[in-house]
């Protein structure tokens, strides 16, 4: 079993999802007390939440570069930047280190494209919404043709995703609101929604969505369990 990096803390309300689903995994696949080989570097959220803010997306990528780059040296076979919206700055944390990034928009897109599902809506931060990171790579990767929501939509999800979702809280309210959104993605012609920020799966359970849902978070976890017990080289060609 190879060891898995996680580059996480954005927020560690998903990171621990992360973690426990990929434990849960291993112990299903093994048995008893198995569990995931992990090496986990946490970051401060404030601190890459400012730098969001400030749009200082190539200091981010620094950070994180740094951080992936720990997690090779510690041992990790694969690095899982724990987020989204920080695939923005994806290219930047593999070009720095010598073992692979598995990165959640193509896990995503795979899903998406082996469920048949060509015209999901997305659901996440502002920045993935709105940066064109996410749906373009989709599109040039999976031939997936993503919607985002309306703008208020857009500003109600990610003021949910920051205000409550990232500090613990969950509220029956919110998720109502968001469905609403989800409802207008479907009038648009949406034909399955995307939980494209790992926090909303503390917030819908994407098998009770009223269309297909694609829980980004479970889709990378479980793909770093695929990695763990997979053949494939550890190290990066040179």
């Amino acid at each position: 079993m190879k060891t898995i990096g996680l580059i996480g803390g954005m927020s560690w309300e998903s990171t621990a999802v992360y973690y426990r689903l990929i434990n849960q995994a291993v112990r299903a696949r093994l048995g008893g007390l198995h569990s995931a080989e992990i090496v986990l570097r946490s970051l401060d959220f404030e601190a890459v939440a400012r730098l969001q803010r400030a749009d200082r997306w190539d200091e981010a990528g620094a950070l994180l570069a740094r951080a992936g780059a720990s997690l090779a040296a510690a041992g990790a076979d694969c690095v899982l930047i724990c987020t989204n919206t920080m695939h923005l700055v994806a290219d930047t944390v593999a070009a720095g280190i010598d073992v692979p990034l598995l990165n959640v928009i193509d896990e995503t897109g795979s899903a998406l494209a082996a469920a048949g599902h060509r015209r999901p809506l997305l659901l996440a931060t502002r920045y993935t919404m709105e940066h064109g990171f996410y749906t373009d790579r989709l599109r040039a990767g999976h031939g997936i043709d993503a919607l985002v929501p309306e703008e208020h939509d857009r500003v109600a999800v990610h003021g949910i995703i920051f205000e409550e979702l990232c500090q613990g809280v969950v509220l029956d309210q919110s998720r109502a609101r968001l469905m609403q959104a989800i409802g207008r993605g479907m009038d648009a012609g949406a034909d399955s929604v995307i939980l494209g920020c790992t926090e909303l799966c503390l917030l819908f359970d994407a098998d009770a969505l009223p269309c297909p849902g694609l829980d980004s978070t479970a889709i990378h976890a479980a793909a770093a369990v695929n990695f763990a017990f997979s053949e494939v080289g550890l190290r990066k060609a040179a």
